[in-house]
């Protein structure tokens, strides 16, 4: 297990140490050690719509549900790995098999990107649910609430901390993406590379359509009104 919190149980966040020196890349160069790859699937669903407004990092959120079998594999954290939205404008199902045809052309904006993700309860925020945000290092010209992501988590970047300030928590966030670009596209990480072609973000969908709305507002316990914007 990475070095972090349980998500079984919900434990005191670590304070975030802000004159800690942070490596530019994460994990061995030999390749994703054990138990990565992990891989993720399901339809994005609407935020507390943090993270374009506070934050400036647009993330698309994944139902609990995604990470539940691995509860007791993963902790709370940061990780890095590719990601892909499938477009159906692009990966349009195929009407016998109501799945997404593996052999589709493809658009820019459905291709497979680096990502970076957090999971965990946001103590910054006081968060009382967990949350999987995943962050691509791509821009998208609008939401994509309601569509599958595919994400192959390829390693571990950090724990989840709380923060003394929203400056800070920004400057790691920054942090982050730097670690997650370098951790799969320098030279000396072809074993990482790699998964950009993995067949799981080819192949035929086999996720049930969703039981509720995906761009439902997503309303913070204790909060009736919720908010706009992803998460």
């Amino acid at each position: 297990m990475a070095s972090g919190s349980s998500l079984v149980e919900r434990t005191p966040a670590l304070e975030h140490d802000p004159s800690l020196v942070r490596p530019d890349v994460a994990g061995p160069d030999s390749g994703p050690p054990s138990p990565y790859p992990v891989y993720l699937d399901g339809w994005v669903t609407r935020g507390f719509g943090r993270g374009s407004k506070d934050l400036g990092c647009p993330t698309a959120n994944l139902p609990d549900s995604s990470i539940a079998p691995y509860a007791a594999t993963l902790s709370t954290g940061v990780y890095f790995g590719f990601a892909r939205v499938l477009d159906p404008a692009s990966a349009p199902r195929d009407a016998a098999q109501g799945a997404f045809s593996p052999d589709a052309p493809r658009g820019v904006h459905d291709e497979v990107h680096p990502m970076v993700m957090s999971i965990g309860w946001n103590p910054f925020y006081n968060n009382s649910t967990r949350t999987a945000e995943v962050h691509i290092l791509h821009a998208y010209p609008a939401d994509f609430y309601g569509k599958e992501l595919r994400v192959v988590m390829l390693g571990f970047i950090r724990p989840e901390y709380n923060y003394s300030s929203l400056d800070a928590l920004i400057k790691d966030i920054n942090h982050d993406k730097l670690v997650a670009l370098h951790s799969v596209s320098s030279p000396s990480r072809p074993a990482y590379a790699s998964f950009q072609d993995d067949p799981f973000f080819f192949r035929p969908s086999t996720l049930e359509p969703p039981s509720e709305d995906p761009a439902k507002p997503r309303v913070k316990p204790g909060d009736e009104t919720g908010q706009d914007g992803e998460a």
